[in-house]
């Protein structure tokens, strides 16, 4: 089943497996693409990886939060984008920007500002506490998500999917933990999801109609008081409503504990794809296509939640950080689960190193010199 090609949101697939978004520090202090991640890319893309996500890329210099993410903000980086997606596109690839502003999660040494978010609260995954944005900031940020998905489009890529999940911006206008605003931005529902429907219709406006844009949402955000399945379901359904053409499910922040988005441990097929359950509820409330993140490792579970109706397509990336040639594998007959232990331990060389890589299987490559 995940083997098979398909169209997935708009996008045609040589298969159902998508690498989720996964900021890996490989970009300039520009936010220009170097060699090192181009090149990433072009292997992900000759190993059969059906569509690729890229790491988070920021709308506007103050939305940044770890060093060497990707930039869509300038039209300086139209050129360098180009460049890259040709590349891709010549290894048979498939390749999506995910477009994020991080808000209160920005982080001033990266960004070279405070921080801002929906309300100037204390938070744990916040750096410090944020401005509130005013509603002429607001509006520009909402123009910069629209600007940014234009400057995709002009780069060639085959879509691009808004960050609505982990504690960022429009996940922070969604949860009622860090959107304290008494305005038409805050409060209910339907004042919540305002801050998301401007940019999914600035982004339209920006893209047209045509132009496959996804969302990556969170579906529950794993904190007393916050996002919930119960909302995440309408909110999925006015998305469809208002021209999403993809929902990729994920859940929980830095702040969710041990549901953080990237869990530890993943040991055991049955801590595997633990989004499953909310990826099921979207999916039976909504016509758009879904694909559902988290600790996704077999071969076995992954076709699991095609067959069952759970999800249209898989997104995982730490297995392919352990082993980008898991889906040739796979291909091949080998069906064994991923070698990835879920231990995290990538993500430290990005900022130490300048991109991120699989420690364990450096310290094995080591020890056979």
């Amino acid at each position: 089943m995940i083997l098979e090609s398909c169209v997935f949101g708009k996008i045609s697939m040589k298969n159902r497996i998508i690498r989720s978004a996964t900021w890996e520090g490989m970009c300039d202090r520009n936010g220009k693409p170097t060699e090192k991640l181009i090149k990433l890319y072009e292997e992900l893309a000759e190993n059969n990886v059906g569509l690729i996500i890229t790491g988070y890329s920021y709308v506007s210099k103050d939305g940044i939060q770890l060093p060497g993410m990707l930039g869509v903000d300038d039209d300086e980086n139209i050129d360098d984008l180009k460049n890259m997606v040709e590349r891709v596109h010549n290894k048979g690839g498939k390749i999506v920007v995910q477009i994020v502003h991080a808000g209160g999660q920005a982080n001033r040494k990266s960004s070279g500002c405070q921080p801002i978010a929906p309300s100037a609260v204390e938070f744990p995954t916040f750096s410090e506490i944020p401005k509130e944005m005013t509603k002429d900031v607001i509006k520009r940020v909402v123009e910069a998500f629209g600007d940014a998905a234009k400057r995709v489009k002009l780069a060639g890529f085959d879509g691009v999917q808004l960050h609505g999940a982990h504690g960022y911006l429009i996940n922070q206008f969604l949860s009622p933990v860090t959107n304290r605003r008494t305005d038409e931005y805050g409060g209910s529902l339907e004042n919540r999801v305002r801050f998301l429907k401007e940019v999914l219709e600035n982004v339209r406006s920006k893209v047209g109609n045509d132009y496959p844009v996804w969302i990556k949402l969170n579906c529950d955000d794993f904190i007393d008081g916050g996002f919930s399945i119960e909302e995440a379901v309408i909110v999925a359904k006015w998305l469809e409503e208002w021209g999403i053409d993809a929902i990729e499910v994920s859940g929980g922040s830095p702040a969710s504990k041990d549901k953080s988005p990237a869990r530890t441990k993943i040991d055991d097929v049955a801590k595997e794809a633990y989004h499953k359950e909310l990826a099921k509820k979207i999916k039976d409330f909504v016509n758009v296509p879904v694909a559902v993140v988290g600790g996704i490792r077999s071969f076995e579970i992954a076709n699991k939640l095609i067959e069952e109706n759970i999800s249209d397509a898989i997104s995982l990336s730490r297995p392919l950080i352990r082993e980008i040639n898991l889906i040739k594998r796979w291909e091949s007959g080998d069906t064994s689960r991923s070698k990835c232990i879920s231990c995290n331990g990538c993500f430290m060389p990005g900022i130490k190193e300048d991109g991120i890589y699989c420690v364990v299987e450096k310290r094995l490559a080591e020890k056979e010199k």
